[in-house]
């Protein structure tokens, strides 16, 4: 029977390798050493490779929501920005229908303007024209919740919580359509009215034809909204199916 699902991010053997700077080797700093690396071509002592995704290969469709779930370190935040391209790929491809947006990158926040302002921006750099601007933000504001205990909307965002400031980038992305949405922790933030509203709006962008990801270490989240699930670790995908499923497996792993 013929497959008719669309993809919209394909990894192919996807490999991600970075570099961090251990303790520095005595004299490795210096002005004279740094001239030597730089005739030289070679690396500094201190620097080590990390090999954070290791031959990652799936395909994700139009109209999915996936949940990534893994232990701490074990990948899932730097696939993500690998599928945004925000990190290269060593190895392998990644590739992608349109331009994925990772939550926050797009939504460009500015600490000494007022959150109103920032929606403003954020909807600009999305792409949305000064009347889509207008006729959203209030919208925005509302969903975001920053003014439910006075009027937020009019002060710096230097004046908010974390976690107000994660529910306003949260709200700036999924007031636009993405035909794919990377989604790291957002939905962890605030009160339990706000993860619903934000839940059911994960659902709506499916509706709307397109690709959800999300990393989250709330279960419930996950379970509430995606159903396909990929488990990551040590930068391997363990198991990649239907959520349920897969979380029974990650949870008895866990519990071991």
């Amino acid at each position: 029977m013929a497959d008719n699902r669309i993809p919209t991010v394909v990894a192919d053997d996807a490999h991600v390798i970075y570099k961090v700077n251990s303790s520095a080797a005595a004299g490795s700093g210096s002005p004279l050493a740094s001239f030597k690396r730089l005739v030289t071509g070679s690396s500094p002592a201190n620097v080590r490779e990390v090999h954070a995704v290791k031959g990652v290969t799936f395909v994700a469709y139009r109209g999915e929501a996936i949940g990534l779930i893994g232990s701490n370190g074990s990948g899932k935040s730097t696939l993500l920005r690998a599928v945004a391209g925000l990190l290269p790929v060593a190895r392998g491809s990644i590739y992608a229908s349109g331009q994925p947006s990772l939550l926050g990158v797009n939504a460009a926040l500015m600490n000494e303007l007022p959150g109103e302002r920032n929606v403003e921006l954020g909807c600009l750099a999305m792409g949305m024209s000064p009347a889509e601007v207008k006729a959203k933000k209030d919208g925005i504001i509302e969903f975001s919740g920053i003014n439910e205990r006075g009027d937020f909307a009019s002060l710096p965002m230097r004046t908010y919580s974390s976690g107000m400031g994660a529910r306003l980038r949260f709200s700036i992305a999924a007031a636009k359509q993405h035909d794919v949405l990377l989604i790291d922790e957002a939905l962890a933030t605030g009160d339990a009215k706000f993860r619903r509203r934000s839940e059911q709006r994960v659902r709506e962008l499916r509706a709307e034809a397109g690709t959800v990801f999300l990393v989250s270490h709330s279960e419930q989240s996950i379970r509430d909204t995606c159903d396909r699930c990929i488990w990551l670790e040590s930068g391997q995908i363990r198991a990649d199916g239907a959520t349920d499923d897969v979380m029974k497996e990650y949870e008895a792993f866990m519990r071991k």
